[in-house]
Order: structure tokens, then C-alpha cells, then sequence
């Protein structure tokens, strides 16, 4: 039975359309999803929204909408969203869903029977853009004197009657779990948490009593739950918690949490902390990836360089907007983007490259073989070609994804994409036609093979594209697996003799910049 493997992205905020630091994260998930799946696992993937909190409710207000009407239209442009760049997921989760209600006053019920809630009144420095409260020698200075949360977002005195989370009690487990070899990647985001730990944890305010668009405290109407614990609650309550049931023993602990840098504290310290408290076991892996930027610069609205993923995806494709977020950039660091090197990036390594490939060999198919294939006796040169092209396809690609190492991975099969350029040059087939057509038959399935091997290797990525190049090559849907990378006499197994392609057709087309981007 296939080991099963549950993954998340951080629920998005639905305060305003979705960006391009939406897309991204969301993507890489579902690279991760379908890389998970194509090794055999039985994969649970949900993403969604994350609706509550006081910044919804005065958005809401300040657009005359009631927060509910603002989190129905808000969530509906990120599922539209993600169903255009074809995310795969399981289960798009909403916190207004009344299962998440349920779940998330049933979570605060485990915690209170631990003794690990009382009410208290809470004074300090709260950020409602961040949803975050901070101490005193946390906050900076800004350029007015004003203070700002380490984020650099406004923050602003909070008084009220709020119950407490006793978060001071779990500081050791909580340092053995940061400790925890993989627990939270990259080590960089560890060391920040354990100084955190170590500077001292305050028990955290865990209800607000100032506004009410949230999940009720069970038996306290008066107090909503702090967002973030009806927030993080959300990857429990999607496996059916509290009932348990098929999806919960099947699923949880979570695989992996994949989460944006600047919400690493909420997921490694109050996350853990809640489940402890509420005896249920911790997530396997926390990974906080960097910020993607416009051309060096973060995007602000006050810049005008908000960039709409779903213009990228009409204008460029939705494969292209793939290949080039996970290619260009190194998971877990800042990176940037631009149309320009979009462009350039795809054309070169999908277009010129694969594309190109897979274009020639299966004309010159086509075109000299009748579009069937047949049995065939490889050379050194056919056998060299086809080694570097397993080894990217079943070794390197896999274990660099699965470390979340995606432009690594990228690279190795790049590299095997440009060693069967090279393979094509020096065996020259148009050539070969006239000299020694049997040689010539043995080198253009050298690269069906190959070229199959690549299209299945790189499906986690550009989805689409691959499906169409393997149809193209005419395997069937059951043989597109990683297992099947490793299956050397292919043409033997499936007593290939009369294997037809499809009709070869180019399925990488070059992309050209928009005039307004090339002015």
C-alpha cells in the first residue's frame, strides 16, 4: 500500500485579490503533490483561505461589505485562481466552514482541559496587518520615530479582557522540537526560532473581545479566538478532527507545512505549542520559503508593481508561469522575477531546448519510420546518452525535489535535455538516413527514449505540457510513473514492435513579450 503523505500551504488572507507571492507558494506545493504521487504515495493536499481576524473585519467596513460577503468574494478570486494555474489540491479549506468551527472550539476545549487557558487582561503592541502581537524590544523605529513591528507594519496599544495561552510553560519541548533534525528548514529560520524561545516566551493572548468576526470562544461569547489559533487549526480540521475517521489515521501528522518566511514563529513555536497541549502529535517538517520579487523590489501597491499571476498565466501560459517560479528561483531564498526573464528562461531551456527536441525526433519519426518504432540494437554512444538521462530522471530530479530542491533538480534534467541536443549533433540522423538507415532508426528511439524519460520526469512541473508530449509519444496514462523511469528494456516489456506515435506537433512554443513590457 502506498505510504500516504499529507502536505499544506499556508491558508491565504483574503484582505485583497490573490498575488504573485500566492501563486507561488501554492505552486510549489503542488509540485510537491504531484512528485509525491508520481513516486507511488497516496498524497492529501489542501490549501485555502483564511478568513477571520480584525483585518478582514475593517476592510469590510471601510468597503461597506460585511466581512462575510467580503471573505465570499475575496476566496472565490484565490480558488479561481489556483484552479487556472492547476493546483491540484484535495480540499480548498475555508475558515468560515462550519466543520473549521467545529474543529477549532474543539481544539480550544483540549487546550482548556489542560489548564492551559485562563483569563487575564491584556496590555501591548498589537499589528493588524500581521495579526501579531509584539513585545516591547521587538519593535523598530520608523523613519517618523512611529514604532513598527519587526515586519515594518504599523502597530498599534491594545487594552482588553483576553484569555491567555500558557505558552511560557512549553519552552523546553519546544526547544527539543526546533532542535529536531528536519523539523523546520531552512536551518536559518531554526536558529531565529530557538533565540526567540530562549529570549523567554510571555503567554500569548489567545481572544479578542474588541471585534466579533471569528470563531466564538465555547461557552464566552464575548471573545472571538486570536485569529491564529483558529488559523492554524485549519490543517487538523481538513483530516476530520475531532471525530478522527479514514483521512485522520491515515494523514496526520502532516508531511509537510510549506509556509512563506515571515509566519515561521506561528507555525514552529504557537503551532507546536497548541498541539502539545491539546496531546496530539506535531507536524514531520515546517519549511518557510523566501519572498519572490519584482525585479529586485518587493511589490507594494503604493509602487504600482503588484504583479496579478492571473495576467501571467493568460499572457504566458500557465506551464511557463511554472517552469520559470520553480527554475529560476532557489526554494527557500528571496528571488526575482520579471517578464523579461520569464521569457527569455522559458524560451531557451523549454522552447529552444526540450521542445525543440522532442519536435525534431518525432518528425524525423514520422517522417522515416512511418511513426512506428521497433526493435533495435544500441551502441556505446545510445547507452552513455540514455545513463545520463536516468540518472538526472530517476536519481538526481527525485532526490533534489524531495529535499525541495527544485532548481537544482530543474538543472540536472536540463542538463540531460542538453546532452541529447548534443547526442543529435553528433549522430547527425538526416545524415545517417542516406548512410546507414538502421543506424539511423537506433538513434531516433535512443531519443524516444529518452525524451519520454524527461517528459515524465519533469510532470510535476509543467503538468500540461508534459501530458502533452507523452501522448504525443504515445504512452499510455498507467506508464507515466517514476517507477517507470528505471525500466531499462522498455521496448522489450511492452513489445514495442508497431509502438505508434501521435501526430508530432509543437507543444513548447516560443513566448514574445507583451509591447508594453518590451517598450
Amino acid at each position: 500500500m502506498a505510504e500516504p503523505y499529507y502536505l499544506t500551504t499556508a491558508i491565504h488572507y483574503p484582505n485583497g485579490k490573490p498575488h504573485i507571492g500566492h501563486a507561488y507558494e501554492t505552486i510549489a506545493a503542488d509540485v510537491v503533490a504531484r512528485f509525491q504521487r508520481l513516486r507511488g504515495r497516496d498524497v492529501r493536499f489542501q490549501t485555502g483561505t483564511d478568513e477571520h481576524g480584525l483585518k478582514m473585519a475593517q476592510k469590510a467596513r471601510d468597503l461597506g461589505q460585511s466581512p462575510r460577503e467580503l471573505a465570499d468574494e475575496m476566496s472565490g478570486y484565490f480558488k479561481e485562481l489556483f484552479d487556472v494555474l492547476n493546483i491540484s489540491y484535495d480540499r480548498f479549506i475555508r475558515t468560515t466552514d462550519d466543520d473549521h468551527h467545529r474543529a477549532s472550539q474543539a481544539i480550544w476545549r483540549a487546550m482548556e482541559a489542560k489548564g492551559d487557558l485562563y483569563l487575564d487582561r491584556y496590555e501591548g503592541w498589537y499589528s493588524v496587518r500581521d495579526e501579531a502581537y509584539y513585545d516591547e524590544k521587538e519593535l523598530v523605529e520608523g523613519e517618523g520615530g512611529e514604532k513598527l513591528s519587526p515586519q515594518g507594519t504599523p502597530v498599534e496599544w491594545t487594552e482588553e479582557e483576553t484569555w491567555f495561552f500558557r505558552l511560557s510553560r512549553y519552552a523546553e519541548p519546544l526547544l527539543d522540537v526546533l532542535n529536531a533534525p528536519g523539523f523546520i528548514e531552512p536551518a536559518s529560520r531554526r536558529n531565529e526560532m530557538v533565540a526567540f524561545v530562549e529570549r523567554g516566551l510571555q503567554d500569548l493572548s489567545v481572544s479578542r473581545t474588541s471585534f466579533d468576526w471569528g470563531v466564538k470562544v465555547p461557552d464566552n461569547d464575548g471573545h472571538v479566538m486570536y485569529v491564529w489559533v483558529d488559523a492554524l487549526t485549519n490543517y487538523i480540521t481538513g483530516l476530520g478532527y475531532p471525530d478522527g475517521g479514514e483521512l485522520w489515521d491515515k494523514f496526520w501528522p502532516a508531511d509537510l507545512h510549506l509556509i512563506g518566511k515571515d509566519i515561521v514563529r506561528f507555525h514552529t513555536i504557537y503551532w507546536p505549542a497548541f498541539l502539545m497541549s491539546a496531546d496530539l502529535p506535531l507536524p514531520k517538517k515546517v519549511f518557510g520559503h523566501g519572498f519572490l520579487l519584482n525585479r529586485g523590489v518587493k511589490e507594494s501597491k503604493s509602487l504600482g508593481n503588484v504583479t496579478d499571476p492571473m495576467e501571467l498565466a493568460e499572457t504566458f501560459g500557465v506551464d511557463a508561469l511554472r517552469y520559470f517560479l520553480l527554475a529560476e528561483v532557489t526554494f527557500g531564498q528571496d528571488g526575482s522575477y520579471s517578464a523579461e526573464a520569464l521569457v527569455n528562461k522559458v524560451n531557451a531551456e523549454l522552447a529552444n531546448s526540450f521542445g525543440n527536441l522532442a519536435q525534431r525526433t518525432l518528425s524525423m519519426i514520422a517522417k522515416n519510420m512511418d511513426g512506428k518504432l521497433e526493435q533495435f540494437e544500441t551502441q556505446p554512444a545510445d547507452d552513455e546518452l540514455l545513463a545520463k538521462v536516468t540518472d538526472a530522471c530517476a536519481t538526481e530530479l527525485p532526490r533534489e525535489f524531495e529535499k525541495l530542491n527544485f532548481s537544482v533538480g530543474i538543472e540536472a534534467w536540463l542538463r540531460a535535455v542538453y546532452a541529447c541536443n548534443a547526442y543529435v549533433d553528433e549522430q547527425a540522423p538526416w545524415a545517417l538516413k542516406k548512410t546507414d538507415p538502421e543506424r539511423m532508426k537506433a538513434v531516433l528511439q535512443t531519443l524516444f527514449i529518452a525524451i519520454r524519460d524527461l517528459a515524465i520526469a519533469i510532470q510535476p512541473v509543467v503538468p500540461e505540457k508534459a501530458a502533452a508530449v507523452l501522448d504525443q509519444l504515445g504512452i499510455s496514462t498507467d506508464r507515466r510513473s517514476y517507477a517507470d523511469l528505471s525500466d531499462q528494456s522498455w521496448f522489450g516489456k511492452l513489445e514495442t514492435a508497431n509502438h505508434a506515435i501521435g501526430k508530432p506537433t509543437p507543444i513548447f512554443p516560443r513566448l514574445e513579450l507583451p509591447a508594453e513590457e518590451a517598450a
